[in-house]
């Protein structure tokens, strides 16, 4: 093997990660951290990455060896990929390189939660990884006497540069938690916070959501959660609503609200992009929601139907500067008008490995009167008295659970999965239900199977394939006539109009599905006698609950991924089974 060979990291979470990626760092190779495969879970994805980045070599456990080749194989034989368990090599090296340079050479890279079919590894230098380390450090205040607990996975820039680095660069205690073991007891997440007296801890909106869900009353009253000073909430849209709701449960074991920390930022500026100050309460603007949708800022007021919370996401550290343009004109927009955020400094990754053209477009943009390339977001916002606040996108990117899904990957799922649905004709988006992002799907039927159009069937196909494909739990399906779908008049779809027209209920519908969202309370009873037909009669309360189906729709020896449930849901039904 070369310096610089590229070397594909699949493991779980844990230590045997992170000495993989450190060997690599030190032997000047170049780590591609990635979701290791599990279950059924189609590969298409890891496929992509593999192709995109041509690894010399992939490091693994033996445990995972086989899964590995069963998924793999072909392409590994194919290119000739060597793969080397790392937990049977008989010695391990402990002297570190004496040349090891940290300037631009590439450390790692970084593939972004976005399309499977063109992934794109972000370009991580050594200097972007120390320039960030020293960003959060400076922003959270961070010490020696410092500890954080992190529970996001290790591939994912949030848990790799927050989670591991920032620990080893500022020296101080580091826990590590797998996102299995979080989601199906989100109680540990908040058990190992009070048990280490964790200062520093985060992760998406949702997160907090779980723990107010699934946490009781009774399970709060071992919690001190008074040491935790900076809980971090980025990755995805920051609902007020999260925070208030958190705030009011937790308070009780000493959680106060400016421990909230709001922050903003991505993998192309390796992690942090925006974050405020450390004892401060979270800034929230009440909008006008309807003039909001048009891009103006107009405060809401008590006569306004519908009232918008935007929570500030701070303002940029260091050498990091932040300015919001006109994505026309590209000229800097005036306080207080929304336009596409720029970001400049030396966290900006070097741009997506093998994407050139997309580079100059994304990494290399000027300012007048302004030094140095700017990145291109593609999300909108505004600065108000030097606070960040983010909007929405420019484009269709669907965020959930702080992972990115384009659209364009889901819908071509969606119209391959049964003969009844269009080609080119459907539309996905999100849609906020419950303070929380969720997936809609609006799909063209052929005109041969509307008469006898067998709706159940279809909604199943889509609700499984979106979830063997993305592991993404479908919220609404809704079928439309053909040639009804609003497009460009070049042929586009256009998914902000059919959003729209699906709110308003305006769509030409030929037959329509949506969840049943209930909020169920897990009653336990110690004198439950735990048998077969306890537990199948539970689950199947549990998943008529979640799925708004009835029990004699359920088979109990169905997949969860037939039922278009994602990894996240059955994760927590697992943890309440083992309850």
């Amino acid at each position: 093997m070369n310096k610089k060979s590229r070397v594909l990291l699949l493991y779980p979470q844990g230590l045997e990660f992170l000495t993989a990626f450190l060997g690599c760092l030190n032997a000047d190779m170049i780590a591609v951290p990635a979701y290791p495969p599990k279950g059924n879970q189609k590969m298409s994805r890891l496929q992509a990455i593999i192709k995109n980045c041509q690894p010399d070599v992939i490091l693994t456990t033996s445990s995972l060896l086989e899964k590995v080749k069963s998924k793999l194989g072909q392409i590994i034989d194919s290119n000739q990929i060597k793969c080397i368990c790392t937990d049977q090599l008989g010695t391990i090296s402990e002297e570190l390189a004496d040349n090891l340079t940290i300037d631009n050479e590439i450390a790692f890279l970084q593939y972004t939660s976005g399309s499977t079919g063109n992934p794109k590894g972000v370009i991580v230098s050594h200097e972007n990884i120390l320039h960030n380390s020293a960003y959060i450090q400076t922003a959270f205040q961070l010490t020696e006497g410092s500890v954080s607990v992190t529970w996001l996975p290790s591939f994912h820039d949030m848990g790799l540069i927050d989670g591991i680095i920032q620990p080893l660069y500022t020296g101080f205690l580091g826990v590590i938690m797998s996102p299995q073991a979080f989601l199906q007891k989100p109680i540990r997440w908040l058990e190992a916070i009070s048990y280490y007296r964790a200062t520093h801890s985060g992760g998406p909106n949702l997160g907090y959501d779980l723990c107010v869900e699934k946490v009781t009353n009774e399970q709060t009253r071992n919690l001190d959660l008074s040491c935790w000073l900076s809980a971090y909430n980025g990755s995805e849209p920051i609902q007020y609503k999260t925070l208030e709701r958190f705030i009011n449960k937790f308070q009780s074991c000493g959680f106060k609200s400016h421990y909230f920390y709001p922050c903003y930022g991505m993998a192309e500026s390796t992690l942090m992009v925006s974050g405020g100050e450390l004892e401060k309460e979270p800034i929230c603007l009440n909008l006008d929601a309807e003039q909001l949708a048009k891009n103006i800022i107009c405060e809401g007021n008590g006569n306004s139907t519908k009232v918008k919370e935007l929570v500030g996401c701070g303002h940029s550290w260091l050498d990091t500067d932040i300015q919001i343009v006109n994505p026309e004109t590209e000229t800097i927009c005036e306080d207080n008008q929304i336009g596409e955020v720029w970001v400049s400094g030396s966290s900006i990754a070097q741009g997506y490995w093998q994407q050139s053209e997309v580079n100059t477009a994304v990494f290399s943009n000027k300012i007048d009167s302004l030094n140095g390339c700017y990145l291109r977001t593609g999300d909108l916002g505004f600065i108000r008295n030097q606070e960040l606040f983010i909007t929405g996108r420019i484009k269709d990117l669907i965020i959930i659970w702080g992972k990115n899904y384009y659209p364009q990957d889901i819908e071509n799922t969606v119209q391959n999965c049964h003969p009844a649905l269009r080609k080119d004709g459907a539309a996905a988006f999100s849609l906020e239900v419950d303070n929380q992002e969720r997936l809609v799907i609006v799909q063209e039927v052929e005109r041969t199977y509307l008469r006898n159009l067998d709706t159940n069937e279809v909604v199943k196909a889509i609700r499984e394939a979106v979830s063997l494909e993305y592991e993404l739990q479908v919220y609404a399906i809704a079928l439309i006539k053909p040639a009804s779908i609003a497009k460009t008049s070049s042929g586009k779809i256009q998914r902000y109009a059919c959003r729209d027209q699906y709110i308003t209920q305006t769509l030409s519908l030929v037959g329509e599905w949506q969840q049943k969202l209930t909020t169920n309370e897990l009653i336990k009873d110690s004198n439950l006698e735990i048998a077969e037909d306890n537990i199948i009669d539970w689950l199947l309360t549990k998943l008529t609950g979640i799925l708004g189906l009835e029990e004699d729709e359920l088979e109990i020896e169905t997949s969860f991924s037939e039922y278009g449930l994602d990894s996240s849901v059955a994760l927590t039904l697992t943890g309440e089974l083992g309850e």
